[in-house]
């Protein structure tokens, strides 16, 4: 085994993921159905070997073949002449065993009626699924703001999983392209063990129901606690009122959007620019155009501490601008001038290209003066 695992490390293979090992017990609890048939099927076939072999003076070996072809009633005959004694426990072990039968079809004919079989292994083959996706955000009850919300998320490439506890999820994740979902209330802990929040960058609960949102949000930061999560999940809700809005920040949701004011403000930039109307979709939201803005921190260790900001030379670097700067105090700048000193722990907030904000990234984690800078 120790070898196994050296030489997956050496060519660097992964290990399939699989979901956590607590989960598959109480999927495979469901079939508890068919235990029934099974302890009846080898007590049967215990009863007819040991009767063979104390009747007839059969082998163990013979006396389990004969039971066999007994019990299935497929019409082999006898392995060797039986007395009538061992004639009548034959007909009694094919009535038990066509009694047996009957009970077991009937069983699985109920449970295929039911579509419990087929839901079981749909539901283990979506776990597997799950179980391999990292970075991914746990969308939490199916509503008109999923739908849109998903869409988005899609468009982006980013993965997600709906949870939601109505019985006809697949027919609406069928419906509205949810590529993974799980039916289960989502503050549960087996609902965020299945939906393998592990892995998950974070989650959201946009339900219209302020109490599903506290539910989630108290769940989510109580199985942090408990797992020992290294890392917080991100955790987005919404709110109607201003004051629902700081509870759930004050309960743990770290970004709080409320439909009603969103609503509000877009209407209001419309009326006073109408020429702004769509400048978000056009740069922001749309995933085929090359501009992006992101705010990028500056770690203590970074050679920018205490630089100006035109020493940095971003623009010429990366050809990205810096067009606000938050510092550890919370303070914004913004359209900062280039004789101002960047701080250690401040935000930088960038303008420019995927490909020029990620080289800032790199850049600005370097510890020593990069070597672009000779040539600007």
């Amino acid at each position: 085994m120790n070898l196994i695992k050296k030489i997956r490390l050496i060519l660097n293979w992964e290990e399939t993921p699989k979901p956590d090992p607590s989960i598959l017990p109480k999927i495979y609890g469901k079939f508890k159905a068919f235990q029934l048939p099974a302890v009846l099927i080898v007590l049967t076939m215990m009863f007819g070997t040991f009767g063979y072999v104390i009747i007839e003076n059969f082998s163990l070996m013979d006396a389990i073949y004969q039971t066999g072809i007994t019990f299935t009633t497929v019409g082999f005959g006898e392995i060797a002449p039986i007395s009538d004694l061992g004639r009548l426990f034959t007909i009694s072990l094919i009535i038990a065993g066509f009694a047996v039968f009957s009970i077991s079809m009937g069983i699985l004919v109920t449970a295929l009626n039911k579509g419990n079989i087929g839901r079981i292994f749909k539901e283990r083959h979506m776990l597997y699924q799950i179980a391999r996706l990292k970075k991914h955000f746990v969308v939490c009850y199916h509503n008109d703001y999923t739908i849109e919300l998903t869409k988005q998320l899609r468009q982006n490439h980013i993965p997600f999983v709906v949870i939601d506890p109505r019985e006809d999820i697949a027919q609406l994740a069928l419906k509205h392209k949810y590529p993974y979902f799980l039916q289960e209330e989502p503050h549960t802990d087996i609902a965020m063990l299945k939906a393998h929040i592990s892995s998950a960058k974070g989650l959201i609960t946009l339900s219209s129901s302020i109490a599903d949102n506290i539910a989630l949000i108290a769940s989510t930061r109580l199985f942090e606690q408990e797992h020992k999560v290294p890392r917080p999940y991100y955790v987005i809700s919404s709110a109607d009122s201003d004051s629902d809005v700081e509870k759930l920040k004050k309960l743990g949701a770290d970004t709080v959007v409320s439909p009603t004011k969103l609503t509000a403000q877009r209407i209001s930039v419309m009326a006073a620019r109408p020429d702004m109307e769509n400048l978000l979709e056009e740069f922001l939201y749309r995933t085929d155009t090359p501009l992006d803005m992101e705010e990028i921190f500056i770690p203590k260790t970074s050679w920018l501490v205490l630089k100006k900001l035109k020493e940095s030379h971003l623009r010429q670097i990366a050809n990205v601008s810096v067009v606000g700067v938050t510092q550890q105090n919370g303070k914004f700048t913004a359209m900062p001038k280039g004789d101002m000193l960047i701080m250690s722990e401040s935000k930088l907030l960038i303008v420019g290209t995927h490909k020029g904000i990620k080289m800032v990234k790199e850049l600005i984690h370097l510890r020593k003066k990069p070597s672009e800078l000779r040539y600007v």
